[in-house]
């Protein structure tokens, strides 16, 4: 394929993806100070929103965060990573990513403020409820009691209100980068009638 067929509009919206991995990964590296805070929320929801086709909304934004997650094990956290490319529980992390993918999906079928709102605060909780039920599922320690989460309701209730902190900076991060990621790419739009109108 020739560069003049390249779709502008898609080309756009990877080179929009692959930011968001690069921003996760700046983030963990503590290039920038805001570590917990990270784009990869909004990458779903943005992947989720505009691509047209069901496949690429999933795929395109889930290999970035699988390339940024290796990154991140192996650069960052190797102690973590004792000989695997990920860390435990990731099937559990990319179920919830997908949720929010989804979320992005079913929510934003027009790009405006409210619905982006909706959809972050959908796509913090779906994650949330997602991940940490993984999270206690497999095993981890209450880091406040250095004990195991007990496998019954308690111990589930207790590893989801360890995890509230989290949630809210998932939130934070979807906002703050759904901002930038769907106001940045309206704005090109505006401007651009080849981002606007090609699928």
């Amino acid at each position: 394929m020739s560069l003049k067929n390249l779709n502008p509009r898609f080309s756009l919206l990877l080179l929009f993806i692959l930011a968001g991995g690069m921003l996760r990964i700046l983030g963990e590296g503590q290039v920038t100070p805001y570590s917990n805070v990270t784009p990869i929320g909004a990458m779903a929801l943005f992947a989720g929103a505009y691509f047209n086709s069901s496949w690429k909304s999933y795929v395109f934004p889930l290999l970035t965060l699988f390339i940024s997650d290796v990154i991140v094990q192996q650069v960052f956290y190797p102690e973590f990573a004792q000989g695997q490319l990920l860390y435990q529980g990731w099937a559990w992390t990319y179920l919830g990513f997908a949720a929010m993918v989804l979320a992005g999906q079913l929510i934003i079928k027009k790009v405006n403020i409210g619905n982006i709102v909706i959809a972050a605060a959908v796509a913090a909780v779906a994650h949330w409820l997602i991940t940490d039920f993984g999270v206690w599922l497999g095993g981890c320690t209450d880091p406040s009691t250095g004990q195991l989460y007990t496998k019954d309701a308690n111990g589930l209730l207790r590893c989801y209100a360890m995890a509230v902190p989290y949630m809210k900076y998932m939130f934070i991060g979807n906002v703050v980068y759904g901002a930038i990621f769907f106001g940045g790419f309206e704005l090109i739009g505006s401007r651009i009638y080849e981002v606007r109108s090609m699928k």
